[in-house]
């Protein structure tokens, strides 16, 4: 059955004490998830209440992997558009290509944005692909 108001059904399990941590955070992911994201207000709430500030970065990291933790950067998740994958061979129970496969492809060809991605570095101009650098 689909779950109507997710949030009723969460907040029982964020509020209770026997709950570590770590489970709270996978919660709150799971909804963020399942909803395309939160406003700042409603993420900032869950935080406070929940009392995890110090790991909040946990779940405001996954912005960098183009996860649409709040709704306003749903729009920047159309700046990076997927790869067509429709004509790969897949395994009979594969349905679903994480956003990873695209970032790893794009930094061996050189195309990731280096505004998005300060951290990656350029392969050798004189690298052709056929080895470690």
């Amino acid at each position: 059955q689909k779950v109507k108001d997710s949030m009723r059904v969460l907040l029982p399990v964020l509020l209770n004490k026997s709950h570590e941590s770590y489970d709270k955070i996978r919660a709150i992911l799971l909804y963020i998830f399942s909803t395309n994201g939160t406003t700042q207000e409603n993420l900032d709430k869950l935080i406070q209440n929940v009392q995890i500030e110090s790991d909040s970065d946990m779940i405001r990291n996954w912005k960098y992997l183009d996860v649409p933790v709040l709704s306003s950067s749903a729009a920047q998740q159309d700046k990076h558009p997927r790869r067509d994958r429709s004509s790969e061979e897949t395994f009979q129970l594969s349905r679903w290509t994480p956003v990873i496969k695209d970032v790893m492809e794009d930094a061996i060809e050189n195309k990731l944005d280096s505004k998005d991605w300060p951290y990656s570095s350029q392969c050798p101009p004189t690298w052709n692909g056929s080895g470690a650098v």
